[in-house]
């Protein structure tokens, strides 16, 4: 039996949804989007919501519109996907990395709050596979004029002692790409409090200027625009938008199905040389993504065994530092947990709609490749051994 690593549930009838805007005067930015925006804003209990293109666009939005750029300084784990590194460096800015927690892999805080200087603006803290970062605990450990901007792209559903992401942070970023638990293909959004970044974030989300296309045309009298600021090309169009109420109005229902189905891992996994993060007793995670960690550098042996046996299966992440880009040589002893953990990580497949017997496929190809990759009698391995 093949299992594809992702398969999406969005029903035929989304696309009468996506007719009724095709019907309708605004394909993009318009009013289907700002009824998005509304449902947003009251879900995650936040003064204001914006759609974006996508998590990049929405961060970089984001970023001008709190003017950092070049000379400035963000904090980030070393341990996530690369756009949260490549977005400061779009707007002039440098980041700068730090490791994450050998059990829970998100950011390490009290290396967060060393690697601050005169120069730092902003921090990053990436809400790993859907494990809130614990907020009070970073903010109690930098400056308060250093801003926290949450990566929230895999913690839609997230809490953290019953907060959602962007009620105790300055900013918080989500995605809604297609392999994300709720999805428009291609989309994001950003959610804040601050009611002077929302002001903002509104002109650099569409190039800088001072009155979107829908607010120009409101009412009789034509309103001109100007440039009030530097801005990016961020705004979502309204095609896509329609896709996301639906799922957000059922998102505690798949999130019970991906906690089930992440504990019948865990219970099929235990005892195995296999091992996985820990998930905070205070905190409720999204559940985006099922990684494991596989020892003794037998990671790649272990995808193509699955691979054989037709299972989908990925690396998500590795450390940043350890990349191309950003690669360093002293990544390994600089970021140990996070170097460790992208040598050997890889994500099973995890969605609302895989069936037990395909999970139950997934877990037999695991255990065959125990014994045909020589893990027979291996223990799970520390994260930075």
């Amino acid at each position: 039996m093949a299992v594809p690593f992702y398969r999406h549930a969005l029903p035929a009838c989304y696309a009468e949804r996506v007719a009724s805007v095709l019907a309708s005067p605004f394909l993009t930015s318009g009013p289907r989007c700002q009824e998005v925006e509304t449902t947003l804003r009251r879900f995650f209990g936040v003064g204001s919501a914006k759609l974006t293109s996508s998590w990049t666009q929405g961060a970089v939005a984001t970023l001008l519109a709190l003017d950092i750029g070049p000379g400035d300084e963000v904090i980030v784990p070393a341990m996530t996907f690369a756009a949260t590194a490549n977005v400061v460096r779009q707007v002039g800015a440098t980041p700068i990395f730090v490791d994450v927690d050998a059990r829970t892999l998100l950011m390490d805080l009290t290396q967060a709050g060393q690697a601050v200087t005169t120069r730092t603006r902003a921090v990053i803290p990436v809400h790993l596979y859907g494990h809130m970062v614990d907020i009070p605990s970073l903010r109690a450990v930098i400056p308060e004029s250093v801003k926290i901007i949450e990566d929230a792209a895999h913690c839609f559903e997230g809490t953290r002692d019953g907060r959602r992401p962007g009620q105790l942070g300055d900013a918080a970023i989500f995605s809604f790409y297609a392999t994300k638990n709720v999805t428009c293909g291609e989309g994001g959004a950003v959610v804040t409090n601050d009611l002077a970044l929302a002001d903002a974030l509104a002109q650099t989300v569409q190039h800088g200027m001072s009155a979107s296309a829908a607010r120009r045309f409101e009412g009789h009298t034509y309103r001109h625009w100007d440039i009030a600021r530097l801005g990016t090309k961020a705004n979502l169009p309204d095609l896509l938008a329609v896709l996301l109420e639906p799922q957000i109005a059922e998102i505690d229902l798949q999130l019970q199905i991906r906690e089930r189905l992440c504990r019948r891992y865990e219970a099929a996994l235990a005892g195995t040389p296999f091992r996985w993060p820990t998930i905070d007793a205070d905190a409720v995670s999204a559940r985006h993504l099922f990684p494991i960690h596989v020892p003794g550098g037998a990671r790649d042996a272990v995808l193509n065994a699955l691979g054989e046996a037709k299972i989908g299966a990925t690396v998500n992440y590795r450390c940043v530092p350890a990349l191309s880009l950003y690669r360093t040589a002293q990544a390994q002893l600089r970021y140990p947990i996070s170097w460790h953990w992208g040598e050997g990580t890889l994500s099973l497949p995890l969605y609302p709609s895989l069936r037990e017997d395909e999970q139950d496929e997934v877990i037999a190809a695991l255990r065959r490749s125990i014994a045909t990759t020589g893990l027979s009698g291996a223990e799970p391995a520390p994260i930075a051994s």
